[in-house]
């Protein structure tokens, strides 16, 4: 694998667990399987806005989420149980993997990055909390240009603020919907398969695929003390 110049990641899901929320949707809705449910209906809310041209912030896509999740399901969320989850996002857990493989690409010389759809002070919050900030030089939000991932404005965004081209860089993502649309910008990618994450078989497949964060690492130092 080339080494890229610099790494672009995804946070939620990517770097951090959000498995971590499962108790308390599971005290919420008594099924912490809605946790996968009420993410995914806050990414098909932050498309909707950015296809029709509106704009709320990703923290309010994901509150109008819960709410509708709740909605359909007949769940009368009470306002406590609501913050506790909005706030436990703030709370997430870095998956086990992700220092370790931080720190090997770090020492490897290759610029780190994040690109989020949260806004950049939601996500630094989530780094201060699990100690990654230091890995990266620059934390960057699709809010800075209102229009969310896998948009071209966000990646294109990033690319401009790190002054590289897309092809220097690799981004890395566990979601397919990133991935893809990192691809279409122009950036190499990383499909990170976390439990329960799989690729849409209609698009192009991503330069590699790895199970976490180490073993991107590795794969990057080890094509490099081959090569």
């Amino acid at each position: 694998m080339v080494k890229p110049v610099a790494i672009v990641f995804d946070i939620n899901d990517t770097l951090l667990d959000m498995s971590a929320l499962d108790p308390l949707f599971a005290d919420a809705f008594s099924d912490k399987a809605v946790r996968r449910v009420w993410f995914a209906q806050a990414i098909a809310n932050a498309l909707t806005a950015t296809l029709v041209g509106t704009y709320a912030d990703f923290g309010e896509m994901q509150r109008a989420a819960l709410e509708m999740t709740a909605r359909r399901r007949g769940v009368a969320i009470d306002p406590e149980r609501m913050r506790r989850i909005l706030r436990g996002v703030a709370a997430l857990p870095a998956h086990g993997d992700v220092h370790a493989g931080l720190t090997r690409l770090r020492n490897a010389g290759i610029r780190l990055a994040v690109l989020t759809n949260s806004t950049a002070s939601a996500v630094e919050e989530q780094l201060e909390n699990t100690r990654l900030r230091p890995y990266f030089e620059l934390v960057l939000s699709a809010d800075s240009v209102r229009r969310f991932k896998p948009a071209p404005e966000p990646y294109a965004m990033a690319a401009e603020a790190l002054g590289l081209a897309p092809a220097e860089m690799l981004f890395a993502a566990a979601h397919d919907w990133d991935v893809t649309g990192a691809m279409k910008a122009g950036y190499r990618t990383a499909f990170i398969a976390r439990h329960g994450m799989s690729l849409n078989p209609i698009e192009a497949p991503p330069e590699t695929i790895v199970p976490d964060i180490r073993a991107l690492a590795d794969a990057i130092a080890g094509a490099e003390i081959t090569a």
